[in-house]
C-alpha cells in the first residue's frame, strides 16, 4: 500500500509540474516561430500587411471562381490607409483627378503602381489636381534617411513602378516568364514628394499572401500587398526611421 501510494503521489507531482511548464513551453514555441513582418516594424513607419487587391480577376479563363477580365484599379491614401476601388466610370469621375489619394495599384494583379501625378498621360490622375513625384533609390529602406533634392525629383523619369525588365528599370519586382511568379527586388526604395510638399519613402515588399520570402507555387494567393512607408509630417526632408 505504501509503494502504491508513493507511486500515485509521484504521478500527481509530475502532472502538476507539466501543467506549470506548459505555458512556458507554448510561449517558447511562439518565440521560435518566424514572424514574416517583424523585420518591417521600426516604430515610425506604417506597415501594410496583406492588403487584398482584386482577387476575383484572372489573366486567363480557366481559373475556378475567378473572372477573366482586367483587374480593377484601387487607390491608397497614406494619411488614413484608406483603400478606394475604381470599378466604373462613376468611381473614376469621383476620385481619379483629385488630390485625395497617393498611390494607384493598376494593371495585371494590381502590380503596376503610380504616384498621383497630373502630368503623366498614363497616370490614373492625369490632368487632375495632384503633382506628386517619385524617385527610385538603390538603397535599403532603413538606410534612406534624407529625401533627395527637389532638383532630383524634378528630373526624375520614374513614372510607373511595376515589372523591372532590367536591373536599371524603376520597377519594384522581377517577373519570370517561365514560372510566372513575381519577386520583389531587395534594397530598392522609392522617395516621394507628395502634392502638399511633404516627403515620404516607400518600400513595396510583396504581392503574395503572408509575405513569404520566396514563392514556388503558381497558385499562391495573390494579389495581397505588403508594403511600408513613412511620411515626414514636419515638411523637412528627414526620412530617418531608425529607432
Amino acid at each position: 500500500m505504501k509503494i502504491k501510494s508513493l507511486h500515485l503521489l509521484l504521478k500527481r507531482q509530475s502532472a502538476i509540474v507539466l501543467l506549470l511548464l506548459f505555458p512556458i513551453l507554448v510561449i517558447s514555441c511562439k518565440k521560435d516561430e518566424i514572424d514574416p513582418y517583424s523585420t518591417l516594424e521600426d516604430g515610425k513607419s506604417t506597415v501594410i500587411k496583406d492588403l487584398a487587391g482584386d482577387t476575383q480577376a484572372s489573366m486567363g479563363g480557366n481559373t475556378p471562381g475567378k473572372e477573366n477580365r482586367p483587374f480593377y484599379i484601387f487607390l491608397f491614401r497614406f494619411r488614413d490607409q484608406k483603400q478606394i476601388w475604381i470599378r466604373n466610370a462613376a468611381d473614376s469621375a469621383q476620385w481619379l483627378k483629385t488630390k485625395d489619394w497617393d498611390l494607384a495599384f493598376t494593371g495585371p494583379y494590381n502590380s503596376e503602381v503610380f504616384v498621383n501625378n497630373k502630368n503623366y498621360s498614363f497616370n490614373p490622375g492625369y490632368q487632375g489636381e495632384a503633382e506628386g513625384m517619385v524617385l527610385m533609390l538603390e538603397q535599403a529602406y532603413n538606410t534612406v534617411n534624407q529625401a533627395p533634392s527637389d532638383a532630383d525629383f524634378n528630373a526624375s523619369e520614374a513614372n510607373k513602378i511595376g515589372w523591372a525588365s532590367s536591373v536599371s528599370s524603376n520597377g519594384w519586382f522581377f517577373y519570370s516568364l517561365n514560372t510566372h511568379i513575381m519577386q520583389a527586388i531587395p534594397d530598392r526604395t522609392y522617395a516621394i514628394r507628395l502634392p502638399d510638399g511633404k516627403y515620404a519613402k516607400l518600400q513595396l515588399v510583396n504581392a503574395y499572401k503572408g509575405n513569404p520570402p520566396a514563392v514556388t507555387d503558381l497558385n499562391w494567393p495573390a494579389p495581397y500587398f505588403t508594403f511600408r512607408y513613412f511620411v515626414q509630417q514636419d515638411g523637412s526632408k528627414n526620412l530617418n526611421t531608425a529607432n
